[in-house]
């Protein structure tokens, strides 16, 4: 990774991620989700890589919340990741992934998902199978999960209120 620095995200950050996830995305609508996670309180883990003064890349896990046999059970989703266009190709969003994943792991954490690439998001062990015994909003083979440890294999995915309104 090209002299970026990983680091958590502040709340003078805010307005330079919503900015970065916008071009990342050539469109607002994953910005404005990063706001509504944050401003409802549904953050666990957000992370920003810093370079040249500026912010090249964010990745946001917010919780998740699984269903089953009158149970519920934390994990995260990975939702946004987000890298500056001029930044991308350079490792960025792999080295916020796995920072994010280290600090997730020794937090306790035991389930992440993820609804994107799986040639991209498999490279950090996100697979499909361990997400198909969840029912989900987003249950498509585009949703993946990677456990650490003994995680839940079933149930209802329940994401966070910001992306219902998408």
């Amino acid at each position: 990774m090209s002299g970026a620095i990983v680091r958590t995200a502040q709340t003078g950050d805010r307005s330079a991620i919503h900015a970065l996830v916008e071009r990342a995305f050539g469109q607002a609508l994953e910005a404005d989700l990063v706001d509504r996670l944050a401003a409802d309180g549904d953050v666990v883990l957000e992370l920003v890589a810093e370079k040249d003064g500026g912010l090249a890349g964010h990745v946001l896990f917010s919780r998740l919340i699984i269903e089953g046999d009158g149970v519920s059970c934390a994990a995260v989703a990975l939702a946004p990741l987000g890298v500056d266009p001029d930044s991308q190709r350079t490792g960025i969003g792999a080295a916020l992934v796995e920072e994010a994943h280290r600090r997730l792991e020794a937090a306790g954490e035991k389930l992440s998902v993820v609804l994107g690439d799986p040639a991209y998001y498999s490279r950090f062990g996100y697979r499909r199978g361990p997400a198909e015994g969840f029912s989900s909003d987003y249950q498509c083979d585009a949703l993946q999960a990677l456990a650490w440890g003994v995680a839940p294999t079933a149930g209802r995915l329940v994401y966070a209120h910001a992306f219902a309104v998408l």
